[in-house]
């Protein structure tokens, strides 16, 4: 497994609850065949905590990079990067919708939030290609929207590639 910290990370807001939970501290290795699942432009869930330890979801895109982290983008005042930028934690659920047996599940933590807005503007129009919703109406509205991006160290996998 990894080390055990008994304090909040140091990419946590302040104001974020102490952990007590076993953390890896490296990536974990990613597979060819789990790297092509997450190359395809799957729709993904991407689960948060609220300040009162609540769960939320949210739909969203994703990209894997090449160092095998996720980047996802939001447009800020939605409830998932809120609840990011309080506590890093989080999970990703990527389910084939070709075949629902198929799926990866992703626990992660923010190693990175990319506050730059243009930056990140950027980020969400890769996106929008990515997704095949690059229309000239949302990449102008995307240009013109407050965002940010979340890079996502993968800390474990759930993979059911096979349908089990």
């Amino acid at each position: 497994m990894g080390s055990t910290f008994e304090s909040k990370p140091a990419n946590a807001s302040p104001d974020a609850p102490d952990y007590h939970l076993p953390v890896p501290l490296a990536h974990p290795d990613l597979t060819d065949d789990v790297r092509a699942f997450l190359d395809q432009a799957f729709p993904a869930t991407l689960a948060t905590l609220g300040a009162d330890g609540s769960p939320h979801q949210a739909v969203i895109w994703y990209r894997l990079e090449p160092d095998g982290t996720i980047l996802v983008n939001s447009r800020r005042g939605r409830r998932w990067p809120t609840d990011l930028d309080r506590d890093p934690r989080c999970s990703v659920a990527i389910v084939d919708p070709a075949d629902r047996n198929r799926w990866i599940g992703i626990d992660g933590e923010v190693e990175e939030v990319v506050n730059d807005v243009e930056a990140a503007r950027e980020d969400i129009v890769a996106l929008a290609f990515r997704y095949d919703e690059a229309d000239e109406s949302s990449l102008e509205a995307f240009r013109t929207q407050p965002r940010v991006t979340y890079v996502i160290a993968m800390r474990g996998l759930h993979v059911h590639l096979d349908g089990d």
